[in-house]
């Protein structure tokens, strides 16, 4: 069993930064291929990144595409998500998952091949 728990969530204007930080429990976070979602009011949870287990491959939504970085250091068991530029339309909930079934470079963008789930941190932009 992994637990994870996200940190970083909060409020900020149009514009600014936020870095989002997801820590995993067990010895073997570099197995999993992890992500980030988002769920926005009245809107089902939709992929935002993901990362391979060794963080040599990354995939992101197109929206968040040249703004959002995800990455992770396995020594920490975290995983990552920088944003950049952020606007009222990434208002959300951000929750990280982890793919206990991921093959060395894949990044998984669907909900159901995530086996483990964070709690959620809320994101709010005001413009």
């Amino acid at each position: 069993q992994v637990q994870l728990v996200e940190s970083g969530g909060g409020l900020v204007q149009a514009g600014d930064s936020l870095r989002l930080s997801c820590e995993a429990s067990g010895r073997t976070f570099s197995s999993y291929a992890m992500a980030w979602f988002r769920q926005a009011p009245g809107k089902e949870r939709r992929f935002v990144a993901a990362i391979s287990r060794s963080g040599g491959s990354t995939y992101y939504t197109d929206s968040v595409k040249g703004r959002f970085t995800i990455s992770r250091d396995n020594a920490k068991n975290t995983v990552y998500l920088q944003m950049n530029s952020l606007n009222a339309e990434d208002t959300a909930v951000y929750c990280c998952a982890a793919d206990r079934g991921s093959t060395f470079l894949s990044t998984p963008t669907r909900r159901k091949e995530y086996d483990y789930w964070g709690q959620g941190n809320q994101v709010t932009v005001s413009s």
